[in-house]
């Protein structure tokens, strides 16, 4: 009863937001405050979409997508952490790298799109790299930065422990820099999406991209709202999975500051 409670919790914003938005809709088409084709109803989208889903479109679009996103991310993701490994183990490597990443992140990955379409060619390889150059800064920094957070001591007790330098690195260094990992993850799978859609759409014959722009060229509304539907659906799910992939692996910190207060509590009243 309480897992059905929860999940409806969850989904009412989503409900609620498409129920306002089809009084919206139907309203406009009595009133006609503006031209009712720029704002379908989603009841009318969910009728052209299972219409459009007839054809193939979509399920090509979002097995194409999809296989663009997870290559490109999981790339991106895989490089940052082995050069981030890298920085925290050779100094010199950082005073290297680090005068770079001040230099290059502030630069839109959007902007080099151009420059990785005359490098690369029209295909899917610069869709692909371009979302791992999304992914990675966020990943590297965040993830370079929990290294440099780990709290000196920890280090030291598990050397007085008799911990090698090995057993601190993967015992106490990788744990510790997990959670920021994650955190860069979860900002990176943003930039990624927004990556992913400038790519298709500026050179593709396949994708959730390069649906909208072919709904464009046609002036088919609906389906480009269907499209745009879809990839926050798309999005909602990687970002649900990467959520539950945080919570396992970072299940030793279920309960948190509450389960601390809780058992400081219990203590202090069977001393009494």
């Amino acid at each position: 009863m309480s897992l059905d409670l929860s999940v409806w919790k969850s989904a009412l914003p989503y409900i609620l937001f498409f129920v306002i938005w089809e009084t919206f809709s139907r309203l406009n088409m009595e009133i006609k405050l503006f031209n009712p084709l720029f704002l379908p109803a989603p009841s009318l989208l969910l009728h052209d979409g299972w219409a459009l889903a007839k054809t193939g479109i979509i399920v090509d679009s979002l097995i194409a997508s999809s296989i663009r996103i997870f290559a490109g991310f999981a790339l991106g993701a895989v490089a940052a952490v082995i050069l981030a490994v890298l920085i925290s183990k050779f100094a010199t490597l950082e005073r290297w790298i680090s005068p770079i990443l001040t230099l290059i992140s502030p630069i839109p990955s959007l902007a080099l799109l151009p420059l990785f379409i005359i490098w690369f060619g029209i295909g899917e390889f610069p869709k692909i790299m371009l979302i791992a150059w999304t992914t990675f800064v966020p990943v590297l920094v965040n993830t370079v930065e929990g290294f440099k957070s780990v709290p000196s001591t920890l280090i030291r007790s598990a050397l007085s422990l008799g911990a090698s330098e090995r057993n601190v690195f993967t015992r106490v260094m990788i744990p510790s820099a997990v959670p920021n990992l994650l955190i860069g993850a979860q900002i990176s799978l943003g930039l990624s999406f927004s990556a992913l859609i400038v790519s298709e759409m500026m050179g593709a014959d396949s994708g959730l991209g390069y649906m909208i722009v072919d709904a464009r060229n046609y002036f088919k509304v609906t389906n480009m709202f269907v499209a745009i539907i879809l990839i926050g659906i798309e999005y909602s799910i990687f970002s649900i999975l990467l959520k539950l992939l945080e919570r396992k692996v970072l299940s030793w910190r279920k309960g948190g500051m509450g389960q601390a207060v809780e058992k400081a509590r219990v203590v202090k009243s069977a001393k009494r």
